[in-house]
């Protein structure tokens, strides 16, 4: 579903994201994973069409990124990290606008938007105005717009930003079942997280992938007392190493 061959991106003269090349099939929950600059929220934003790679490829769902943007949209999910709201609508009537840009069809809309409410946990607050939300339903408002088109793929940047502790679990649960059927690449700091939710766990530093395979077999690898972080920290310094 997901197809990156040689991608690279270049600011200036800084190389934000050096020949990645990596395939997400269907139904993987995948952990993409690296530090802050890493190239991490580059690579989401050139798969989504958001912007444009300086070389290489990247397909989704069969469609190139660039010359097939259009049809790209359609089928992705995207939730930035920090995803822009009308502060000024109320809940359900901003989801049925975010329905209609996206072309879902009008006899759907109103079950689309009850379904979305129900799964991210806002049935308490579809009436109220998005600005009066807090930071942690705000966020479950950009998830329930992310999922209102009911897409194939989805690219999540910091999913659980903001949300407390229940409504983390909340999310972790329906991202794992939305991975059953969809195609699920999620960005996230807390590494504990990838752990807990993603199959496989894609890590970069400095625009490159360092590691690329089972979350399990990545924590395997790890010393006694040893997690993911520990794993992370250790393959980014091996790359520094290689580097000089």
């Amino acid at each position: 579903m997901i197809e990156v061959r040689n991608l690279t991106k270049v600011f200036g003269e800084t190389v934000a994201v050096d020949d990645v090349s990596f395939d997400i099939e269907r139904g993987e929950v995948v952990g993409f994973v690296g530090c802050n600059g890493a190239g991490k929220t580059t690579v989401m934003r050139i798969l989504t069409s958001f912007a444009a790679a300086t070389s290489g490829d990247a397909y989704m769902g069969g469609h190139h990124v660039f010359w097939g943007s259009d049809e790209v949209r359609r089928i992705i999910g995207y939730l930035p990290e920090n995803t822009p709201l009308y502060a000024d609508m109320r809940v359900a009537e901003y989801l049925m606008f975010r329905a209609r840009l996206k072309e879902v069809p009008a006899c759907l809309r109103k079950r689309r938007v009850a379904e979305c409410i129900d799964r991210c946990g806002l049935s308490e607050v579809g009436r109220r105005v998005i600005g009066q939300l807090s930071k942690g339903f705000r966020q479950r408002v950009a998830l329930a717009e992310t999922l209102v088109s009911d897409p194939k793929i989805l690219i999540l940047d910091e999913p659980t930003a903001g949300l407390d502790p229940i409504q983390v679990r909340g999310a972790r649960e329906l991202i794992r079942e939305l991975g059953e059927t969809r195609t699920v690449l999620v960005s996230t700091h807390i590494l504990p997280e990838v752990e807990m939710i993603c199959g496989r766990t894609i890590v970069i530093d400095r625009g490159r992938i360092v590691a690329d395979g089972r979350t399990q077999d990545l924590i395997a690898e790890s010393g006694p007392g040893e997690h993911l972080e520990d794993v992370f920290i250790r393959l980014a310094a091996r790359r520094a190493e290689v580097k000089t």
